[in-house]
């Protein structure tokens, strides 16, 4: 096995980004650890007091004033349970909060400081940051993306490394960048190793992507990715299927305009589906001068 010590700075840099995208959140402890030394040492500490009392010698039995005398365990004589970790919040109740801590922002600033504070859906817990909108909120130009990646995830801002230097080109040829829109993300963690949100992580996180939208009140709505489009489209087809048409969208009681495209991670996976994105982003820009929002 090869020692880190014989590996470069640069040789370290890609093994650290290669076990990041692979999903690696944690690195082995400094020492060792014995997990069956704990758990041993848990279940005695679970074990109730009584058990710990001696008893009687093989065949000797106590008299009828030992079995009268013989004091029963108190709860003080009892050990303390051991703590640990916070039962899970159902899914129900925390669709439930997160609905209730959504409506209470009245900005912006205020609803991604609640949802940074939020702890009811378990991505969280395992990704590095919440990505939350960036950009220009007057704008009335809303873009968002399906998921935050690994890239995302460290640099904590949506549409980061090779697929949002990808991204910054694709807003250049319709003669938009980053600091003239609104960039933001369906779901605000990264699900570990990229994998898709559960149907529960889904509901947890629409009030938040919902607010978002309310509070920034866009003109029109450019959704990039198969699972961007489907959550707002509210139907099954690949992104083949669903891109490249306008559909209104109803949040808040506004409808608003959007229209869904590739992703730019597809577009580096699959570069001959460039041409469908270039003919959707040309129809975003029409639609934007037709609103005034883009200067022809």
């Amino acid at each position: 096995m090869i020692s880190a010590n014989d590996l470069s700075p640069a040789e370290l840099a890609a093994l650290l980004h290669f076990h990041a995208d692979a999903g690696v959140e944690w690195l082995l402890e400094e020492e060792a650890v014995d997990r069956f030394a704990e758990f041993e040492a848990m279940k005695a500490a679970r074990r109730p007091a009584s058990a710990q009392q001696e008893r009687p010698a093989a065949g000797e039995r106590p008299s009828v004033g030992e079995r009268q005398t013989s004091p029963r365990p108190t709860a003080a004589a009892r050990p303390a349970p051991v703590s640990g970790p916070q039962p899970a919040i159902p899914d129900g109740e925390a669709v439930q909060q997160a609905r209730f801590v959504a409506e209470a922002a009245r900005s912006l600033g205020e609803l991604k400081t609640s949802i940074e504070a939020f702890n009811g859906c378990n991505l969280k817990h395992s990704a590095r940051s919440t990505i939350f909108a960036s950009g220009d909120a007057e704008s009335g130009i809303m873009v968002i993306g399906s998921a935050p990646s690994a890239e995302d995830d460290r640099e904590g801002l949506p549409f980061s490394g090779k697929s949002g230097q990808l991204f910054d080109k694709m807003l250049a040829a319709i003669g938009l960048n980053r600091s003239s829109v609104l960039l933001t993300q369906v779901i605000p963690w990264r699900p570990p190793g990229n994998r898709a949100a559960s149907a529960a992580e889904i509901d947890i996180c629409r009030p938040f992507i919902e607010r978002q939208i309310a509070l920034a009140e866009p003109q029109a709505i450019l959704l990039l990715g198969n699972f961007a489009a489907r959550f707002f489209f509210g139907e099954n087809d690949t992104i083949h299927g669903l891109r490249g048409r306008w559909k209104d969208i109803v949040i808040a009681d506004r409808t608003i305009p959007a229209i869904a495209s590739l992703h730019p991670q597809d577009l580096l996976t699959a570069p001959v589906n460039k041409r469908l994105a270039w003919n959707d982003l040309l129809a975003f820009q029409a639609k934007l001068k037709s609103l005034s929002l883009l200067r022809n």
